[in-house]
């Protein structure tokens, strides 16, 4: 899979090549990962990256993410994924204020 991110990271582009081997090499939580950059749910806040979920927003930091599929069951989550994929193409919607700023009232 190291080949994989090593592809991604020199072509910056997600061609049909590589959004196939993402689904044949991390199965439904690629076609996850790859869905929600397609509809835009990855956001870049100054702070952190937040995915936007069925039910929630899961903020991911470095291989950390607060969805309960990571926590709980100590996996890799598609939320993981998505940024990573995000990281490397340049995927993601920039926002230009602190996510921890959103709760503070």
């Amino acid at each position: 899979m190291s080949d994989l991110w090593q592809r991604l990271a020199q072509k910056k582009v997600l061609d049909a090549s590589l959004r196939l081997e993402i689904e044949e090499t991390l199965g439904t939580r690629g076609e996850k990962a790859l869905a929600a950059l397609d509809s835009g749910k990855i956001k870049k806040y100054l702070d952190f990256f937040v995915v936007e979920g069925r039910t929630a927003e899961y903020v991911v930091e470095a291989d950390f993410c607060t969805c309960g599929d990571f926590l709980y069951r100590g996996r890799t989550c598609w939320h993981l994924l998505a940024v990573r994929i995000a990281q490397e193409t340049g995927t993601f919607r920039l926002i230009d204020t602190w996510y921890q700023d959103r709760w503070k009232k």
